[in-house]
């Protein structure tokens, strides 16, 4: 049941992750924009997690561990720029 629910998984995310892109690009605003990369972000974490599941690795969870911490500043970072016009005060 893996063996097919793998690639149907890593498909899907694929194509959540092509959707994003083309917010990321097409977004009308920058917090449209800023959503779209952070959701990138998301779904770059579980696709390295399920071809972490696939390939049977251990070392594809903590490369995940650390998209999603620097995912979470790089949004914190953008949106306090997008408020204040500057990061660090």
């Amino acid at each position: 049941m893996l063996t097919l629910a793998l690639p149907v998984a890593i498909g899907m995310v694929a194509l959540a992750m092509a959707l994003n892109l083309w917010r990321l690009v097409q977004g009308p605003d920058l917090p449209d924009r800023i959503l779209a990369l952070d959701t990138l972000g998301i779904n770059t974490i579980a696709l390295v997690m399920l071809l972490g599941i696939a390939l049977g690795s251990v070392v594809y969870f903590e490369a995940a561990l650390i998209v999603a911490m620097m995912g979470f500043v790089g949004t914190v970072a953008l949106c306090k720029f997008i408020l204040s016009g500057d990061i660090i005060e």
